[in-house]
């Protein structure tokens, strides 16, 4: 499930460089979307 929003908040990531909206919004997502994604490989190998 992690994996999943982590993906998601990804792509919003590259839309939003895509149409340069909300910069500072899109780094924040940029930002959650690695710590859910680490957060997740480290769960899965612990």
């Amino acid at each position: 499930m992690l994996l999943v929003i982590g993906i998601l908040l990804l792509l919003l990531w590259g839309g939003g460089l895509a149409f340069r909206v909300a910069g500072g919004l899109i780094h924040i997502l940029l930002i959650i979307a690695l710590i859910v994604i680490i957060m997740n490989f480290v769960g899965a190998r612990g």
